[in-house]
Parts: structure tokens; C-alpha cells; sequence
């Protein structure tokens, strides 16, 4: 499990977030960066990457290999301080809070900034990087992809889509983005998946989410992840997120993405809702989204 670097943040110097950069240049062109490279990358004497090597190892923000020569990597920990270190520098983020949710390819904490605001770190690629080197095709194109690009193009698309996407569709605010990092607004809300509904609360919640994913096809993107685990419920409607495997909606499979997003969260209700949600045609749901009659799509009444 990766572990908040929020408290070893301050024990860093300037010249430690000189040799993480360097060790962040060196993966570029390998998975462990040979130690003599590190005066080059990190722009630093010979003994003081030696004596920043082992602070930062004693830290658990990079890895040593010693095979055929002794390589040095940065963990997620020392790839989350570069990201938090910036952040902080520029004046985003205040101070730091609890965990919100930690997940297979997220870790989102609450920080603050002039507001509360929730930090995800995207950790795409970190436990199963060969998968999603197979579905992530934004990796399709490079010979050397380490876990770092991964996560950090994952968290390029997403910021791309919510700043694409907000306000016309509720989504997260986003507020800044560094590497694998983004900073939003942290949302008060009830994931989906943990909502009990009122029986006449159903189906204008499903519908509130439909006309999400139709005002945002018109936005230019296709969720491309949807699920009853990427809703929030809150007091005022729904909030969509989790959008790093957005698609725009030229994308060639763009329309058949929007199918299953639908069959993925037309199904959930359907499932736990049997009684209020009845069987519809998924493909015509989505012919709809994807145009401008949605108001025809009713009745999803059982």
C-alpha cells in the first residue's frame, strides 16, 4: 500500500527534490537509472547524490536495484512529493487531511487551499501496469512506458475532461494539476453504489444521470467508466466522476463506449431497483443520449 508522504514533506530539502527530478528524468529511458547518470539528470556534485540517494531511499521515495549496475527508481512516495512539493510551491494546497477513498489506480485525501478540497493521485499502472498498458491507449505509442507516464496521462485526460466538462456538466471542479496529481472540489455526497433510494426517488435519480451523459456527449466526451461507482447523490442531484478513460466523442468507438456506459448504469438500477426500473432498450437509450430527444427516453417506470 502506498503510503501519505504529507509528513515527509518538510524534513525534505531543495536539493532532495533535485535528485527525485533527476531519478523522474532518468525513468524517461529506463525502469532504474544508473547511479552515474544522476550528476547529469539531477544536476548535482557526485557526493551529494550519494548523500541524497540515501536520504531519499532512508525515506522510501525511491528503490535501489543492483543487477548489472546499481539503478535507482522513484516509488509512488517520491513520485507524490514531487507532485505535492509543486502544488504547495504554487500556492494550491495549504495543508493536508485524512484519506477520502483509496482505490486500485486512486488515492484521493482531502487538503486543504482556500477551501477544502479533495488530492487524487492517480496510481494507474503501479500493480498492473502489462493491463493497462493493453487498455490505456494513450501507452500504445511509446517503446519505453514506465508507471509514471501512465499515471500521469491518466491524470492529463481527466483534468482535460473536467475542465472541458465543468460547469455545463456536474463534475468535480477542477482546480490545479501536477504529474499525477490533480486538486478538485471536494464533493459532499453519497456514492451511488452506498445510496438507498426512496421507491419514487429512483428513477429521477437514473434520469438525472442520463442527462449528465448527454450533456456531456454534447460537451465532446464519453465517460467511457461508468458505473454506480463513479456517481455521488448529493442534496442538490448527481455528480459524475472518475473520468481518466474519457474518450472524445470523434473517437472511433465513442458511440459504442456511450452504449455500454448506459447498459452499465441502466443495469445497476435495474438490478437493485427491479421493481421501479423496467426492462429497456440500452442501444435506444443511448441513440438518445447521444442526440437531442432525451425527454423521449421515459419511461424507465416498472
Amino acid at each position: 500500500m502506498v503510503q501519505n508522504v504529507a509528513s515527509v514533506l518538510p524534513e525534505l530539502e531543495e536539493e532532495d527534490f533535485h535528485l527525485l527530478s533527476g531519478v523522474e528524468q532518468g525513468m524517461r529511458f529506463s525502469e532504474y537509472v544508473d547511479r552515474d547518470k544522476l550528476t547529469e539528470f539531477a544536476r548535482l556534485t557526485a557526493e551529494d547524490v550519494d548523500y541524497r540517494l540515501d536520504r531519499c531511499e532512508d525515506r522510501g521515495l525511491v528503490e535501489r536495484k543492483t543487477i548489472q549496475y546499481e539503478g535507482f527508481k522513484l516509488t509512488f512516495e517520491g513520485y507524490d512529493a514531487l507532485a505535492l512539493h509543486t502544488l504547495v510551491e504554487r500556492g494550491t494546497i495549504e495543508g493536508f487531511g485524512a484519506p477520502l477513498g483509496v482505490g486500485k489506480e486512486s488515492d484521493v485525501y482531502e487538503v486543504q487551499s482556500y477551501k477544502p478540497m479533495a488530492l487524487k493521485y492517480h496510481r494507474e499502472g503501479y500493480t498492473n501496469f502489462r493491463e493497462v498498458m493493453r487498455e490505456r491507449e494513450y501507452t500504445a505509442d511509446r517503446d519505453h512506458v514506465s508507471w509514471l507516464y501512465t499515471a500521469r496521462k491518466a491524470a492529463e485526460r481527466e483534468y482535460e475532461a473536467l475542465e472541458t466538462l465543468y460547469p455545463d456538466v456536474s463534475v468535480p471542479q477542477p482546480v490545479d494539476a501536477n504529474r499525477h496529481a490533480i486538486v478538485m472540489e471536494k464533493v459532499d455526497g453519497v456514492e451511488l453504489s452506498r445510496t438507498g433510494l426512496e421507491p419514487e426517488q429512483v428513477v429521477p435519480v437514473l434520469e438525472l444521470v442520463l442527462e449528465e451523459m448527454q450533456t456531456a456527449y454534447r460537451e465532446g466526451f464519453v465517460h467511457a467508466d461508468m458505473s454506480e461507482y463513479n456517481v455521488f447523490v448529493t442534496r442538490e442531484g448527481v455528480v459524475v466522476f472518475d473520468w481518466p478513460q474519457a474518450v472524445p466523442t470523434d473517437h472511433e468507438n465513442a458511440r459504442e463506449l456511450l452504449t455500454r456506459d448506459v447498459e452499465n448504469i441502466v443495469g445497476y438500477f435495474q438490478r437493485k431497483y427491479p421493481g421501479e426500473v423496467a426492462d429497456v432498450d440500452t442501444d435506444g437509450v443511448a441513440e438518445r443520449v447521444a442526440g437531442d430527444d432525451f425527454d423521449s427516453v421515459a419511461p424507465f417506470q416498472g
